[in-house]
């Protein structure tokens, strides 16, 4: 994970949270809840509950399953729902048309699920970032 890119803009150490690889954080637990609790609150907001149960071994995937029935379910009854939670969570439009031409084969509500986790995971790596290192803001 490279955390130190630095901007020429500013000359300031950012995190270049592009390329954080989300895969190496899938057992760590306390990453793992954190993660959890930031995609509980985002759903919460929009009227839908995630749960985790805090087992590390399934997390990813109890994860996965209850936010791919959500976004299943608002892309067939709620579209607009889902932009606001895309939007809240911070998931770009670009972010997505890019990821559905990559991946064309994969049902759209697993690549939003999956595209939510790793953007999760991308802030709550940011903001624990920030935390060790607040001379960085």
């Amino acid at each position: 994970m490279k955390l130190n890119a630095e901007t020429k803009n500013d000359n300031v150490n950012l995190p270049d949270y592009k390329k954080v690889e989300v895969s190496k954080y899938r057992d760590k637990l306390e990453i793992l809840k954190q993660v959890a609790e930031q995609i509980e609150k985002d759903f919460y907001q929009f009227g839908f509950e995630v749960k985790f149960s805090g087992d590390p071994s399934g997390a990813y995937n109890e994860l996965m399953t209850q936010i791919e029935e959500h976004v299943a379910f608002m892309l067939s009854q709620d579209y607009h729902r889902l932009v606001l939670l895309l939007y809240q969570i911070d998931l770009s439009e670009k972010e997505i048309i890019k990821n559905e031409l990559k991946y064309p084969n994969v049902d759209k509500h697993r690549l939003l699920a999956e595209l939510i986790i790793q953007r999760e995971l991308k802030k709550v790596l940011i903001r624990n970032y920030f935390k060790e290192n607040p001379d960085k803001l």
